[in-house]
């Protein structure tokens, strides 16, 4: 079932409280697309609410940088993405398979006391994030691909360098940050990048010093 798509211009776009879902590992960046699979009622409970108002959920991860003091309910980094439900489906057994649009970043301002069973906060937009042009001119495409490429020798495999060539370096460095295989610590530091030229250099170096270190990454291959 398709919810449709709609332009976020402006901060009086984006709505002051959002629903959280924390995520360990999963990043969201804007333009970026996110499947999702939801099982968990709390989370099904998001969806829902999600659904019937501004069809927009905050994909944030829980903090990396400290012990669990509640584990349903751990602290959550500062910064995470926006994203729009663009798609779902119903599985039958009582799944949701969504897809999710990365509108823009946000900061948690402030988490809510709250009586449902998933979390919501009062954000903050990055409203450069709203911006047509968000920096590509500056991207380093040739030294990204030589890292992609050197990752993807040293893992033996391959890509489809057609559509490698023709993605725009805002879309080329997006889909390598969100596809990248490393762990929640790094994948935060791509999505709090300050712009796409410093997106696409901090990848270019996680990439680097994985390689030197004679690792894969640690959370699965590119698909």
């Amino acid at each position: 079932m398709q919810a449709g798509n709609k332009g976020y211009r402006k901060a009086s776009d984006i709505p002051d409280t959002v629903p959280v879902f924390p995520l360990s590992g999963a990043l969201l960046l804007p333009g970026g697309q996110l499947p999702l699979n939801l099982f968990e009622p709390r989370y099904l409970a998001m969806f829902d609410f999600a659904l019937a108002g501004d069809r927009l959920i905050g994909m944030v991860q829980p903090r990396f940088d400290m012990a669990d003091t509640d584990e349903d309910n751990p602290p959550l980094c500062e910064v995470g993405c926006l994203g729009r439900i663009t798609s779902f489906t119903e599985s039958g057994d009582g799944r949701y398979l969504i897809s999710l649009h990365g509108v823009c970043r946000y900061r948690i301002m402030q988490e809510l006391a709250v009586r449902t069973p998933f979390r919501q906060c009062r954000i903050a937009p990055f409203l450069a994030d709203l911006d047509d042009d968000r920096g590509g001119a500056g991207v380093d495409r040739e030294g990204l691909l030589r890292a992609f490429r050197a990752w993807l020798e040293a893992n033996n495999m391959e890509a489809d360098w057609e559509s490698v060539k023709k993605a725009g370096n805002e879309t080329l460095v997006n889909a390598l940050s969100m596809m990248s295989p490393y762990g929640p610590a790094e994948k935060q530091a791509l999505l709090e990048a300050a712009d796409l030229k410093l997106r696409a250099e901090t990848l270019i170096a996680i990439t680097e010093i994985t390689l030197a270190r004679g690792q894969s990454g640690e959370g699965g291959t590119l698909q």
